[in-house]
């Protein structure tokens, strides 16, 4: 298949690149590289892949030294003319939409970007995917979404109507905006609701990160909620292996939908909404704990009370997810957190005292 996948120099985008190019697909990577984080990490996953990161120029795309199927464009999805000419010159059978402006807690203090990035770019995502009769869509939705809803594990056919935060509406708006597409224009459109993605090349701004380097550099580690907080960590692998599964599988309408009794997670248009995660939570104490072994440091440990727009747990029914693609998570909590950590200490070097990115690139 002929893949465009956004969002190829973040975290999630650029390991289903790679998985994608792996088994033989033509992959065309797209990412608008923003200062969200430090772009040379994004620089440095892009180079992975075999992009010259010096011949990265907005609007017009890298081909890979490594993969013969592989080329990068910057782009904004909000740049809509520039995105409808990336449709044209391609032929594309399916779009994996990962590109967003991520994080709850920047949604506090940066909410016009959620509305650009995660509304108004993925509108002209679903634009283009009309116009240019692509197959199947999928695309990044959030547990976020469940917001104050306490029924644990969450289910997809639960309450999703109480976000926290923006990003969580952001999130749930395009749930609706697909659902909207799928009806109106049959596109086939499949949501996936991560819970909490970790592993290497991971976001800066996510729990594993940010304690394995406040406990490696000697600096607090920060315990929301007073430490009773719990996430359904799942790793990279196991995600993607999940999304690839996804794309393969357009969602389908449910023929047996009653209007009078609605799936929120199906339709009898062709869309379908899934959770994403390992299916068992972990307590952020307990997490803490393996990475001081894993590390084979002790944590400072600072506890401090629940912040805006953060939910104290989250627990994903992975059960419908199985049953349509046969998503299985291997990967345990303390078998990732290994994994993680010794990429970390190899990127930034064994020490790993400080971030300098010696390994990134140096023009970026």
């Amino acid at each position: 298949m002929k893949i465009l996948v956004t969002g190829t120099a973040g975290f999630i985008g650029f390991h289903v690149a790679q998985r994608l190019l792996e088994r033989g697909d033509t992959v065309v990577g797209i990412d608008n590289l923003n200062d969200y984080y430090d772009v040379r990490l994004k620089y440095a996953r892009l180079a992975q892949t075999g992009i010259d990161v010096k011949n990265v120029v907005y609007g017009q795309p890298v081909q890979s030294t490594l993969y013969a199927k592989y080329s990068f464009l910057k782009l904004d999805l909000i740049d809509k003319d520039k995105l409808v000419e990336c449709f044209a010159a391609n032929q594309f059978d399916a779009v994996c939409n990962l590109a967003a402006q991520a994080g709850v807690r920047y949604s506090l203090t940066n909410p016009d970007v959620y509305i650009d990035s995660n509304v108004k770019g993925f509108l002209n995502i679903l634009e283009c995917c009309r116009h240019f009769k692509i197959n199947h869509l999928a695309y990044a939705s959030s547990s976020s979404v469940y917001g104050l809803n306490k029924n644990m594990p969450f289910r997809e056919s639960g309450a999703a109507d109480h976000p926290v935060s923006l990003y969580a509406a952001s999130k749930k708006a395009n749930e609706m905006m697909a659902h909207t597409y799928s009806h109106l224009f049959g596109l086939r459109t499949t949501g996936l609701r991560f819970f909490t993605v970790y592993g290497p090349w991971g976001r800066p701004d996510m729990a594993l990160f940010i304690f394995t380097k406040a406990i490696i550099e000697g600096t607090p580690v920060e315990l929301f909620n007073n430490g009773n907080m719990r996430r359904d960590f799942t790793y990279i692998d196991d995600i993607v292996e999940g999304i690839v599964h996804v794309i393969d599988n357009p969602a389908a309408s449910n023929q047996a939908w009653n209007p009078q009794k609605p799936d929120p997670c199906t339709s009898s248009a062709p869309f379908r909404l899934f959770n994403i995660g390992r299916g068992a939570p972990v307590n952020l104490v307990e997490f803490v704990d393996e990475i001081e072994h894993k590390l084979n440091i002790k944590a400072i440990r600072k506890y401090k009370p629940m912040q805006d727009g953060d939910v104290s747990e989250t627990w994903a029914d992975v059960s419908a997810l199985d049953e349509s693609v046969d998503y299985s998570p291997r990967v345990s909590v303390p078998m990732g957190i290994s994994y993680f950590i010794s990429w970390y200490k190899s990127f930034y070097g064994p020490m790993a005292n400080n971030l300098t990115f010696e390994k990134a690139v140096t023009n970026a």
